[in-house]
């Protein structure tokens, strides 16, 4: 344990001048294997003038470790390593479960040859699906024979996907030979405190030397284990995200100094993540009343741990055995059952092709967000123009555009906009409101809650009711950019508001977004206000 200053609640509420005071930004700049501090995040958006060559080249097609590659690249898990060394209190492990989206829950059980059987299928069939994770259910270093064995098979059968895993750190510093044995170049280590007395409020147990521990000691022990592992995986050039689960009063203040040590040791990004914590999954918070973070609340935190290690912001919580696209779960099409019927053939020349022309679409968009920032920026107005910043939601399906229904959005993904650049944020996760073809109204006031903080709604179409809606509400909604890249269609629509402002033709309203810039962290109704 360091002796690193502790961020309150207090230093939240006065913003990140103050925490970043108390954290003391490490000296390391931009986004290197050993962790950096960059202007942009690599989680969120750096490009490939961002950071090193060598590293680009590990994460520009890798849809967890580049904010970009998720509009384009898909990932898959196999559900191969079912144990698990350590109980959580946020987890319930689920088999044979479609019905919920999380971390722990699979539909099927993998062997090792079925695991490579159905990634050479999906690989096949998706040509854009670049990553292969090993994420449980349990924890993939708890298995290592099963996770292994996969990974060999792999290796052999599709050479060209990344292969990852996700361990909680407990067996980690012995399986880092062979990790790096394996060219595993990505791992994902869940890391929820660095003072064992905040852990063992999280971790009920661990089972470590043949014997269950508990309590302080149990956490002690994963710390030490977690920390070593990581150390020994920057040390070997692994590139390394951490996941925090975000649990209010018990590690949301201490979150930051999380951030801080693991930076210190190398980590490449920190996923910080909100707690899922709904009575129906089981789970021992759920069971015992303990709530969620708010988007509000989660973005607050986040954006008290810039300046320390790279953030990423675009996690969907994936289930054990997702397939797709970062927030679609296309898993039902690739059932054993179903695979045995497919005719596969592993096209290597095919699968580059495809990811040639997803490339040409991804300098495409580089090319349009510049040359919206270059016009927002001639078009600047006055010192209250460059220090306006809004939030903006946006309904998409992919490859960097607006391109969905406002009915169709399960979620919205988050950007802040301002004259010089707009940055992914987060995602809000929305009930659907067309349903069967028809528009569910009901749904309106929880989707309206859910971005009750953005100036804007960007879409491809939306119908009358739901525009009236948003409307009343004072968020404005715009299908005028339907099918543009992301980020020029936020830009110009901003430019088209600060217009709008200063020609009198509406008044400039602060939002909740202005409460969340300055590191406000009240929660409940007043964060949802």
């Amino acid at each position: 344990m360091s002796n690193t200053a502790f961020v309150t609640i207090g230093d939240l509420r006065k913003g990140r001048p103050a925490v970043s005071r108390a954290i003391e930004p490490a000296a390391a700049s931009g986004c290197a294997s050993s962790g950096g501090e960059g202007k942009a995040s690599c989680g969120s958006s750096a490009g490939p003038d961002g950071m090193p060559a060598e590293i680009w080249a590990k994460v520009k097609d890798h849809p967890c470790y580049s904010e970009e590659a998720h509009h384009h690249y898909a990932r898959m898990h196999v559900a191969v390593a079912p144990a698990c060394n350590i109980q959580c209190n946020y987890c319930n492990r689920k088999y044979d479960c479609s019905n919920e989206s999380r971390p722990g829950v699979v539909s099927q059980k993998l062997t090792p040859e079925q695991a490579v059987k159905k990634v050479v299928a999906v690989a096949s069939a998706i040509p854009q699906m670049t990553v292969l994770g090993i994420a449980g259910p349990g924890d993939a270093l708890a298995n290592p024979r099963k996770t292994f064995h996969t990974f060999r098979g792999l290796q052999q059968r599709a050479p060209d996907i990344k292969l990852c895993l996700s361990t909680n750190g407990l067996a980690l510093p012995e399986m880092v030979d062979e990790i790096c044995q394996y060219n595993i170049d990505h791992v994902t280590i869940t890391i929820n405190m660095v003072d064992p007395e905040v852990g063992a409020k999280i971790y009920p147990w661990i089972f470590w030397d043949h014997r269950r521990v508990t309590g302080v000691e149990a956490a002690t022990i994963l710390h030490r284990q977690q920390m070593r592992g990581l150390e020994m995986l920057t040390a070997r050039g692994v590139l390394t995200k951490i996941n925090s689960v975000l649990i209010p009063g018990i590690n949301d203040e201490h979150l930051i100094e999380v951030n801080r040590e693991v930076k210190k040791r190398g980590a490449f990004l920190h996923n910080i993540m909100p707690l899922i914590s709904e009575a129906e999954h089981g789970t021992a918070f759920g069971l015992t009343g303990q709530r969620g973070p708010t988007a509000q609340e989660l973005k607050a935190v986040q954006d008290a741990c810039m300046g320390g290690a790279n953030l990423m912001r675009h996690c969907r919580q994936c289930r054990a055995d997702a397939v797709g696209l970062l927030g679609e779960d296309r898993s039902d099409e690739f059932t054993l059952d179903r695979i045995e019927q497919m005719d596969v053939v592993y096209d290597l020349d095919k699968r580059r092709a495809y990811q040639a022309r997803v490339e040409s679409e991804r300098q495409a968009q580089r090319a349009a967000k510049q040359l919206a920032i270059e016009a927002a920026a001639h078009d600047a107005a006055g010192a209250a123009a460059d220090t306006m910043k809004l939030l903006v939601a946006v309904a998409t399906e992919g490859q960097g555009r607006v391109n969905q229904h406002f009915g169709h959005a399960t979620e919205f993904q988050i950007y802040e906009v301002s004259a010089r650049e707009a940055v992914f944020v987060g995602h809000r996760r929305v009930d659907l409101y067309c349903q069967g073809g028809y528009g569910e109204d009901e749904q309106l006031p929880s989707i309206v809650s859910a971005i009750n903080d953005c100036h804007a709604v960007l879409v491809a179409k939306i119908g009358a009711c739901p525009r009236d809606e948003l409307q009343a509400a004072g968020i404005e909604p715009v299908d005028a950019y339907a099918h543009e890249f992301i980020e020029h269609a936020a830009l110009s629509w901003f430019a088209d508001y600060r217009a709008r402002v200063a020609r009198g033709e509406l008044h400039h309203q602060r939002r909740g977004d202005a409460r969340i810039r300055q590191g406000a962290y009240t929660g409940g109704a007043e964060a949802a206000a």
